[in-house]
């Protein structure tokens, strides 16, 4: 995702403005009833802090109403914690949608929104633009379309750029489950098998979430695999990597997802000479340098919150809220937003490989794209300048 360093370096607060302005020659969006209500469902407390997220738009809204709103119409932004808990995750959709009178939701991530809380959406006709799609359901819902490649298509490209950039002959997949989510690894794998004409070698289900990794790594290694996909997050991702050196294997590549893309991953495993690649969501976030990500930085940075991958998700949920509903002629209501959304305009960012496409259908998974980064001496490089983007799913 790439754009000219002279658009991005402006005032955040200008340039919003500006875009408000010139939207709005085009559509008037009102505001009768006072501000924009816009909200998110996200796990803060309990098992995991998702709250980078939405924290990272409501920045970004916020530095829409400094800028004025849009044509003079301000948002006013909820998070609702779900602590990790269906009921608490039902109770903070049934406030936002029957007390806050949100229009949409934006920028939520969560652990069990999307598995909870779907159905209720599409019930009331409120639509939710995911900052992190977690959850199968974030990606098979008619009210819910995340702006993140996600765990499942991310899988599949991954598996993908082993074959087609590693020249891989004998993959091998191993994956941590997590409540529902086997089919939709399953179907991951499947996928790529019937895109590439290949059959993984090796596809194990039963790693463990904690617990000694070793049977695991040498099973990798006795199955003859030249390169191995695995789905956890980052301590697992260590634990891993750290094994393989413990076992002193070599000729094998290691592929991991999102999760593992992190500076503690990268510190952690700055003395292994382990081949670590990571497949990203969104530009890279540790590639400062890159103009695509030029306006989150600085947005980011006076916000006051922290650069990372989930920041990005929250930022891009909320330049789709805002061009949505700069496009809307006449106040802007919760049927007003769902129409303009199902609409299915095509929303093009910097930051992202993939189109962004909410549209009216039963499931959503518009981002298809990748960069792959690999990890050397204890820094994250690019290894696919361009992005790596699958076929659009069927």
């Amino acid at each position: 995702m790439t754009s000219t360093r002279n658009i991005f370096l402006a005032s955040a607060a200008t340039a919003l403005g500006l875009f408000a302005a010139s939207a709005s020659a085009e559509a008037a969006p009102t505001c009768a009833n006072g501000p924009i209500q816009i909200g998110a469902v996200s796990t803060v407390t309990g098992v995991a802090d998702f709250s980078e997220a939405p924290k990272a738009t409501g920045a970004v809204f916020k530095q829409l109403n400094d800028a004025g709103g849009i044509n003079g119409c301000k948002i006013e932004y909820t998070i609702a914690d779900d602590k990790g808990d269906p009921q608490v995750a039902a109770q903070a959709a049934r406030d936002l949608i029957d007390n806050k009178g949100v229009v949409a939701l934006a920028g939520g991530a969560s652990l069990l929104d999307c598995a909870v809380n779907a159905a209720t959406y599409s019930r009331n006709d409120v639509m939710a633009v995911q900052g992190v799609g977690v959850d199968p359901l974030c990606f098979n819902a008619p009210s819910v379309a995340p702006v993140n490649v996600g765990p499942y298509t991310l899988s599949t490209a991954v598996l993908d750029y082993a074959t087609k950039d590693l020249g891989a002959k004998k993959l091998c997949a191993f994956f941590v489950i997590i409540g529902g989510t086997q089919e939709a690894y399953a179907a991951a794998v499947a996928r790529w098998e019937k895109m590439s004409g290949n059959k993984i070698a090796l596809i194990d289900m039963t790693l463990p979430v904690q617990g000694d990794l070793t049977p695991y790594v040498i099973k990798a290694r006795d199955a003859g695999c030249d390169a191995v996909m695995t789905n956890q997050v980052e301590p697992g991702v260590v634990q891993w990597v750290k094994t393989a050196d413990a076992q002193k294997i070599s000729g094998i590549n290691w592929l991991f997802l999102a999760p593992g893309y992190t500076d503690g991953v990268a510190k952690a495993l700055a003395d292994s000479k382990q081949p670590v690649y990571v497949g990203t969501e969104w530009e890279p976030y540790t590639e400062t340098g890159s103009e695509a990500n030029a306006d989150w930085i600085k947005t980011m940075d006076t916000a006051g919150l922290a650069k990372t991958a989930f920041s990005q998700g929250g930022y891009l949920a909320a330049k789709v809220l805002i061009d949505t509903i700069s496009g809307i002629d006449g106040e802007v209501t919760r049927e007003a937003v769902t129409a303009a959304l199902k609409e299915g305009k095509e929303l093009k960012y910097p930051m992202a490989g993939s189109t962004y496409v909410f549209g009216d259908a039963k499931t959503h998974s518009p981002m298809q794209a990748t960069k792959v980064m690999q990890l050397v001496d204890g820094k994250w490089t690019v290894k696919t300048k361009d992005w790596f983007t699958l076929p659009k799913a069927e």
